[in-house]
């Protein structure tokens, strides 16, 4: 994802013992000579692959970043504007992505939390929609010459990822113990509800449904109408008329939407066998076609990402790390700005439009995923209309919640290769929107 697109580097090749090969690297950034020095331009992942690239022909001794001058719009600025995101965001990435966040800081920068003035009222823990301030600021002067600047779109990119995947709902745990699920499902973060034999969950979407199945499965049939089985996805009915007769099976069970029992004669019971009345579960269909409880889909998952994109793909033989023997399939897409709908946050206000680059191996798998892009991309799920977190301004095209690789290198915390699960990944996260 191309946030930065005014960034320089600086490069001696004094620095390096083999200028041939120097030259050789730097041809695909089409660089501008200086004497001994070359200028690069880029965005702050191309620059940063780019130096990962370098390091292995440095002189030995000579640190990472040596030789590289890296400017936002010719000056380095070690003062920056703080991020406004949710606290519930923040919290999952302190407990749960704390590696990948110390990467993106490295050692010489920290980051500093505050409650949003709008916030202070309230704390993240009571109130699931707060928002706090975060800053990156320099911990001590170094050597090597990174502004805070480029540290912070580092952590907007990563912050933006985290977000757009991350699900809070509330489960039933019954006599469950909470640190052996927390052992069983890592990736979640659990804590305790107001409710008794209930929690609330936040993580990846596609481990929330793994922790609901195992419940579902591992729970005593006698204690499942005793808790709460699913998020509240429709107001809760109201009878006008005496309330209707149940037998003693219906009273037994309950609809996880209203939390009343369910009447014979409204019953509705899905293929994945979880039963709801009727009226509550038309409700919850009209928002979004599937299972309240298990998330299975139901008929063709639409999204709103605004139309008059272009999803255009072209290949080349270069390789992508991991992939060594294929070329690699290049995704262009490109989503116009215009005037937002009644599916998007701000009905007839204007959205600012976005282009993004993704790499895919050309392999037999990459190119069956590029097909599933192609029908989620039809489907409108790739993008959203939204906030964005990089300018912090409202009414923009945003991705959604199937990853993309936007780099060809530095691995998964760079959003690119090597990453040998990524195709499983996104294959897994396109299956829960019915696209397979």
């Amino acid at each position: 994802m191309e946030f930065i697109k005014d960034i320089i580097i600086i490069i001696d090749e004094a620095d390096y013992k083999d200028h041939g090969k120097l030259r050789k690297i730097l041809q695909a950034y089409s660089p501008e000579k200086n004497g001994s020095c070359y200028k690069v331009r880029g965005t702050y992942e191309e620059l940063e692959n780019l130096s990962i690239t370098l390091s292995a022909v440095r002189h030995c001794s000579i640190p990472a970043t040596h030789g590289l001058t890296c400017q936002q719009g010719e000056q380095a600025s070690t003062h920056v504007k703080s991020v406004d995101v949710s606290g519930v965001v923040m919290a999952y990435i302190k407990q749960k992505c704390a590696k990948a966040l110390g990467k993106i800081l490295g050692n010489n920068f920290v980051i500093e939390t505050q409650p949003h003035q709008s916030s202070l009222i309230r704390t993240v823990h009571n109130n699931p929609t707060s928002t706090v301030q975060v800053t990156v600021r320099q911990h001590h002067v170094s050597t090597y010459h990174v502004p805070a600047d480029c540290v912070r779109q580092r952590f907007i990119t990563f912050y933006q990822r985290t977000a757009s995947d991350l699900q809070v709902t509330s489960v039933p745990v019954g006599s469950h113990d909470h640190k052996e699920l927390q052992r069983r499902f890592p990736h979640l973060l659990f804590k305790p509800s107001h409710k008794k034999y209930e929690v609330t969950v936040t993580g990846p979407f596609v481990h929330t449904a793994r922790l609901k199945e195992f419940l579902l499965q591992n729970t005593p049939s006698s204690s499942k109408s005793q808790v709460h089985r699913g998020p509240a996805v429709s107001p809760k009915r109201s009878n006008s008329g005496p309330s209707p007769t149940h037998s003693k099976d219906s009273e037994d069970e309950s609809c996880p939407i209203c939390m009343e029992p369910i009447v014979t004669t409204d019953k509705e019971t899905l293929r994945c066998k979880h039963s709801f009345c009727r009226h509550c579960l038309k409700t919850a269909f009209d928002y979004k076609p599937v299972c309240p409880t298990c998330g299975e889909l139901y008929g063709l998952l639409t999204g709103t990402q605004p139309d008059g994109g272009r999803m255009d793909v072209t290949q080349n033989s270069s390789s992508l790390p991991g992939y060594e023997r294929y070329g690699t399939i290049i995704i262009h897409y490109t989503i116009p700005s215009g005037i937002q709908k009644v599916d998007h946050p701000n009905p007839g206000q204007p959205y600012e439009g976005a282009s993004r680059t993704a790499y895919l191996p050309d392999s037999s798998e990459g190119r069956r995923i590029l097909k599933l892009l192609r029908q989620a991309f039809d489907q409108r799920l790739i993008f959203t209309v939204g906030r964005s977190t990089t300018s912090g301004r409202n009414n923009a095209v945003t991705w959604n919640d199937i990853h993309h690789k936007t780099s060809t290198h530095g691995g998964p915390t760079h959003y690119g290769y090597p990453d040998p699960d990524y195709l499983k990944r996104v294959q897994d996260e396109l299956k829960v929107k019915g696209i397979e």
